[in-house]
């Protein structure tokens, strides 16, 4: 419906009736609710993985073998896990809720040729809206009337300076920040008054879109996730055979079929990261508590992890990447002093207490602030030389005056204007403006004259204003610069202020990428989704950050969105998988370490676990191959999973950062949770312990019973096991480098293993339940002794490597 089209049928607004016919056609003025899916659905979806699935069974078998515990542990983790992701998933719909907040409940119409108060929800297209200063745009309307209006834009282009407004016609392609002649649904009138006509309701306004957008806009599967399912269905595949060809070993040997089922089982068992569901939670939960340290706080779990794969940092600038309050930046003329104090005296702004926060233009305020800094305050200036005449700013005369007591007549404006109205003072002055203009800065010229008239003044030189940039923003720029993340600066502002800034802050100093790549301007909530999506076709890893409405459908599309706590709106926070308490874009660099700090922590854990279940399996295959008795019983196999799998990998977890973590490059976004490197450690750890295992066996088997020969394989096995976590703290560094007491969490866990072992081996219960044999204090030094092999293999081949690398 064309603005034409919509006309009024006489000045005085719609009739009632033609209202009620309109209503019925083009429906409420609200924003649609998303389509909700089932919480059963939901729900159910939290066990669609192939790890679960794993988990399940294995849950399952041990019941089945009699091992309640374990059993119920895996069962109860299961749970857990899938609350935490139904919850997540069930709170990320409500952003579309906190959009509809967002709508004013009434609007101010003119009808029936008289001005009354209707509910948002029945204004309709053709309508005439009345707004003044304090109100909330009801629809998208079209300036037919303003007076010094101005609005704040903020939640819809999340720029913070109030937007002045003019009846005077704008392309109807414009960018959305320069259609001045314009008034939209959510934004608030600052100041002024007007009178508009309605063009767009509900889901055709602005606001309408950026809904639209939000509800078709997909939450991206996390690179963690994605890993833990590839290795699930990995580890699915190796189960399966596993059990075939124990089983099948078994019956060729003629072992009874319940005794091959049991064995088979156990081995499967045995081969499942059972603990795997704890410690990526409980390592997250880590991630979680450390970051809120850095006023990072996250609202979903995987999130944490996430941000420390990111190869791209899309950020809005204002408030993140700037402190988010205007000032100063530079003073040109003769007499600064004079300049500051003449600027000073044609504010109408009041600072608030110790010079933080205040009322009035933002803009004054930095002036105010940088003349507090010089001596000289509003509050003496009223007091020694009050104001006699006030002309306010105007759109259209783009300049305010105030006279005072003593006469003189203190103007401040646009530099063409100012400079129409001098006399003198405006050499060099044009030349100055566009220079400050193309750092960026927001260029006032300041002047005074004798008399109310505004007229034959003498300009005293120029104010150059911009929203500073956050010295500790440069400095993390710079950091994830050297961690190999690239920034890329997306803002609303004039593409001159906005490449400036960039420049300012070494964005445009990255050494690949241009203006195009890495600064857009003017950006709409369309052009950032597009940004995002264009940096995720290349295979990137990207996190967005936004506070305004603009950026909620953007902050939602990529892997991951950071909402700002402080200037950040409710739909925003809604959409985000992390909020900053600050505002502050150093905070994300400050995430991002203890991200990928977690990743190392969970892959080390996996490997520690998958390592000593290689060791398992080899030595029970390799019994079954030469034809020698299993050297475990089922039910020691799943003692060595519940004691020294779950609880020394749930220590390693509790790792800080590495201190060369912001000096890597990221990971690659294809690499998987465990590479070459790391699966070549795993066998390496599997073989390391399973030759000591079975070397012990076979020696046990030659000169003792049998169940003596498993007592000391299984007394071997676990404390082989348990002390082995202790390599497993870094690839590179030995023990003695890291410090072996600056995880005291997991010192303390290989001594309660340790000690729970000899509990078991040392008591006749625990010699009954696990058909142990009373071994003696020389035989227990024996399996202590061999223990010690796997951890000293590890560390020998550490040293190996770097010997090697050093060489080559």
């Amino acid at each position: 419906m064309s603005t034409t089209a919509l006309q009024p049928s006489n000045p005085g607004g719609l009739t009632t009736t033609v209202a009620r016919q309109r209503l019925l056609e083009v429906g409420p003025n609200e924003i649609a609710r998303e389509k909700e899916t089932s919480r059963w659905v939901l729900l159910a979806s939290q066990f669609a993985s192939p790890l679960v699935w794993l988990l399940l069974a294995a849950s399952a078998i041990s019941g089945f073998l009699g091992d309640l515990i374990d059993a119920i542990a895996i069962a109860v983790i299961l749970v857990i896990n899938a609350l935490v992701g139904f919850f997540q998933e069930f709170r990320a719909g409500r952003a579309i809720a906190a959009l509809r907040s967002m709508t004013a409940p009434r609007a101010r119409v003119e009808r029936d040729g008289r001005a009354l108060m209707v509910p948002a929800l029945e204004v309709v297209p053709g309508d005439l809206l009345l707004l003044e200063a304090g109100d909330v745009v009801a629809a998208d309307a079209r300036l037919l009337e303003a007076h010094a209006l101005t609005t704040n834009e903020a939640p819809l282009t999340g720029e913070s300076l109030s937007v002045e407004k003019s009846t005077a016609p704008v392309p109807a392609d414009a960018p959305l920040a320069d259609r001045h002649d314009r008034v939209f649904m959510g934004t608030s009138v600052s100041t002024g008054v007007a009178r508009a006509l309605v063009f767009a309701t509900g889901m055709s306004t602005e606001l309408g879109r950026v809904a639209h957008l939000l509800a078709t806009t997909k939450e991206t599967e996390t690179p963690l996730q994605g890993r833990l399912r590839r290795l699930g269905r990995s580890l699915l595949v190796l189960c399966g055979a596993i059990v075939g060809l124990v089983a099948l070993l078994g019956l060729v040997r003629g072992v009874p079929l319940m005794e091959v089922f049991l064995s088979a089982v156990s081995l499967a068992v045995a081969a499942v990261p059972e603990g795997l569901p704890a410690i990526v939670t409980i390592a997250l939960a880590i991630g979680v508590r450390r970051m809120a340290s850095q006023n990072v706080l996250v609202r979903k779990l995987p999130a944490v992890e996430t941000l420390g794969c990111a190869t791209v940092i899309c950020t809005d600038k204002t408030g993140t990447l700037t402190s988010g309050r205007m000032a100063v930046r530079e003073l040109w003329g003769p007499d600064q002093e004079a300049l500051i104090a003449a600027a000073a005296a044609c504010c109408d702004a009041q600072l608030g207490p110790d010079e933080q926060g205040g009322s009035g233009d933002p803009t004054e305020l930095a002036i105010l602030r940088a003349a507090a800094e010089h001596g000289i305050l509003r509050e003496q200036i009223e007091t020694s030389n009050p104001r006699v005449a006030v002309t306010p700013f105007d759109s259209q005369r783009k300049r305010m005056s105030i006279q005072r007591h003593d006469g003189a007549l203190y103007v401040k404006g646009a530099l063409e204007v100012i400079v129409a109205l001098s006399v003198d003072g405006t050499a060099g002055a044009t030349e100055a403006a566009h220079q400050m203009a193309a750092r960026g800065l927001r260029v006032l010229a300041v002047a005074v004259g004798d008399g109310p008239a505004e007229e034959r003044l003498h300009t005293l030189g120029l104010i150059g204003i911009a929203d500073p940039p956050r010295p500790e923003a440069i400095e993390a720029i710079a950091a994830a610069r050297q961690a190999g993340i690239r920034t890329v600066m997306i803002t609303g502002d004039h593409p001159a202020t906005a490449s400036a800034i960039a420049r300012e802050m070494g964005i445009l100093d990255q050494g690949e990428g241009d203006d195009v790549e890495v600064v857009h301007a003017r950006a709409t909530p369309e052009d950032k989704l597009k940004v995002v999506r264009a940096w995720k076709s290349r295979g990137e890893i990207v996190a967005m950050t936004g506070d305004g409405v603009n950026d909620a459908p953007a902050l939602r599309e990529a892997h991951i969105g950071i909402a700002m706590g402080r200037s950040g709106t409710a739909v925003t926070r809604e959409a985000a998988d992390i909020v900053l308490a600050d505002d502050n874009f150093a905070s994300i660099v400050a995430g991002i370490r203890e991200g990928r700090g977690i990743f190392d922590n969970i892959r080390k854990s996996l490997l520690y676990l998958l390592g000593g279940n290689a060791g398992e399996l080899a030595l029970m295959l390799g019994a079954a191959i030469v034809g020698l008795p299993a050297p475990l019983l089922p039910l020691q196999i799943l003692w060595i999973n519940l004691v020294t799998d779950g609880f020394p990998a749930l220590a390693l977890v509790m790792d800080p950062p590495d201190r060369d973590t912001l000096v890597r490059p990221p990971r690659r976004p294809d690499e998987p949770m465990l590479g070459r490197s790391e699966w070549a450690l795993i066998v390496q750890t599997g073989l390391a312990l399973a030759a000591t295992t079975f070397g012990v066996f076979a020696w046990a088997r030659a000169h003792r019973s049998v169940q003596e020969a498993r007592t000391l394989t299984f007394a071997t096995l676990v404390f082989g096991h348990v002390v082995m976590s202790l390599a497993f703290r870094s690839k590179d560094r030995t023990l003695w480098e890291i410090g072996p007491l600056t995880n005291l969490r997991l010192v303390a866990v290989v001594a309660l293993s340790t000690v729970a072992q000899a509990s078991i081996m040392l008591t006749s219960v625990g010699r009954r339940l696990f058909q142990i044999a009373d071994l003696s204090p020389g035989s227990l030094g024996i399996a202590a002794l061999c223990a010690l092999a796997p951890i000293t293999f590890l560390e020998v081949a550490k040293l190996a490597r770097r010997f090697g690398r050093r060489h080559r």
